[in-house]
């Protein structure tokens, strides 16, 4: 790729980091670092209506967790600074003339009732209003009016809109890399509201200044913007600029029924949608960090939303996404989300990690239910029982009978506590008291050998001899369980056990 990549993610400061834009943000990424180019983050802020305090902090560290940092934004290799564009509105004032001077832009005056009641004449008629070539000149515009008297109401205060004037009668033929060729009529498009009064542009005109003097090299974005493609294609051509490329990516659906997966969905079926926590005072909308997601699944189930390298291959590091990431693999239609499977590569990562590394984790569970527990021996522990956990979160219910004598039994196992099994766990107590080496394998062997040689059958004393340990016919190989709890503590809840069923 000769032309210098450069690639934006610029989402607006109006509440958490939905999903959808953390994969928009991902592609973005992978597609940059393939290409040995640049990602830089843009906060687009242009609308301070819908501007929510804390916002643009949560996508700087949700970015930053997930590993996906840009190499360009507010504070960090400010090449063309600012990277808020609320710090930029000088600029677009400029560039909204250019476009009136050049006749590809108008003022217009209407006021919220006149277009109210334009917008109610052509429902009448059975139509429907747009507003572009087929009545602009029949509304408050400075296409009708003078050019002194448009300078004279704006000088007077009057609001108005700059609207970019649609061309007509024309079929715009433009490449999208995911979607191919598309076509567009113009005479279809409304003129879209391009600068207002109170100084500030909209997406449209600030998005296109914005791309152009970044140098945007790719316009990675979700599929809601591809009705926006032409505009901004006729955008670039009336300023003189060369456009950049398009991709626009497929929608991210919900696990079931129609529709894309929306901000409300998560906490009302059940899953995160959002990267982190995000706290307000209605409550706490969930996050993949607080539920205990790895930022490696997080990033890697999301890479396969809408994406694939070809391969039956689930499972990248973030630097093989890079290597295999590829526009051209990127699916049209939308991506079904699902959070089992989400869970599944969860599990995949929790079983590569160190057990060390989990044995921290695990431990301040482990403190607050008032248990101190030597590092080796947690670290043992967690090698006995990730293989079955999808998240550190499960640990203790997986675990807890290392840490304490079961205070019941469960009543459908306690069908194996026969009337003889009193007497073989006496008898178990005995050759497990004699037992110097008190390791797994030991244990195993001398129980296995002393069950043999009195032709004991297995379920007569293994299931009981579990039940005894665990409470329930549950947990890792019963003779890690015996040599983690020792000696002395085994014997204990054998006796416990007899005393109680």
């Amino acid at each position: 790729m000769s032309q210098q990549v450069r690639v934006r993610f610029a989402p607006s400061p109006t509440g958490p980091l939905h999903i959808g834009g953390v994969r928009t943000a991902l592609f973005n990424y992978l597609f940059a670092k393939k290409n040995n180019g640049t990602f830089f983050l843009r906060i687009e802020d242009t609308d301070q209506n819908r501007f929510v305090p804390g916002a643009e902090a949560y996508i700087m560290e949700a970015l930053e967790w997930l590993g996906i940092a840009p190499d360009e934004t507010i504070g960090k290799n400010e090449k063309f600074a600012p990277y808020r564009q609320s710090e930029r509105k000088d600029l677009y004032q400029r560039y909204a003339t250019d476009l009136i001077n050049s006749g590809n832009a108008y003022y217009a005056f209407d006021t919220p009732d006149a277009l109210d009641a334009a917008r109610k004449l052509e429902e009448e008629q059975g139509k429907t209003f747009i507003y572009n070539h087929t009545n602009r000149e029949k509304l408050d515009t400075s296409l009708v009016i003078s050019t002194e008297e448009t300078a004279k109401r704006i000088a007077d205060g009057e609001h108005y809109v700059i609207r970019f004037k649609t061309p007509v009668n024309e079929t715009l033929y433009l490449h999208d890399i995911i979607r191919g060729d598309v076509k567009f009529d113009t005479n279809l498009l409304d003129d879209k509201v391009l600068f207002k009064s109170d100084g500030m542009p909209t997406y449209h005109l600030a998005n296109i200044v914005d791309d152009h003097l970044m140098e945007t090299s790719h316009v990675i974005r979700g599929e809601e913007w591809l009705p926006s493609m032409p505009l901004h294609a006729l955008l670039y051509r009336a300023f003189g600029w060369d456009a950049p490329q398009f991709a626009h990516l497929p929608l991210i659906m919900k696990p079931v029924g129609n529709g894309k997966l929306s901000k409300r969905d998560g906490d009302k079926m059940g899953f995160p949608v959002f990267p982190l926590d995000w706290k307000t005072d209605e409550g706490t909308s969930s996050g993949y960090r607080e539920k205990g997601f790895f930022p490696e699944a997080v990033v890697n189930f999301l890479a396969l939303l809408g994406w694939n390298d070809g391969t039956e291959q689930e499972l990248f590091s973030l630097d093989e996404l890079v290597a295999s990431f590829d526009l051209h693999r990127v699916h049209k239609s939308g991506a079904k989300f699902d959070p089992e499977k989400n869970k599944w590569f969860n599990h995949q990562y929790l079983i590569k990690q160190e057990d060390a590394t989990l044995a921290k984790a695990f431990s301040p569970i482990l403190l607050e239910k008032g248990f101190d527990v030597d590092e080796s021996k947690l670290t043992k522990i967690v090698s006995l029982i990730k293989e079955r956990a999808h998240f550190v979160s499960e640990f203790w219910e997986m675990s807890d009978f290392f840490f304490e004598a079961p205070a019941s039994y469960d009543e459908k196992a306690s069908k194996n506590w026969k009337a003889e099994t009193p007497e073989l766990m006496q008898d178990l107590i005995s050759v497990i008291e004699e037992i110097g080496d008190f390791t797994s394998l030991n244990i195993e062997i001398i129980v296995k050998d002393w069950m043999t040689k009195n032709e004991i059958g297995m379920g007569k004393i293994m299931q009981p001899f579990r039940l005894s340990l665990v409470g329930a016919l549950k947990g890792p190989h019963l003779f890690d369980i015996v040599e983690v709890i020792g000696k002395e503590e085994t014997i204990s809840r054998i006796n416990k056990a007899i005393s109680s069923l």
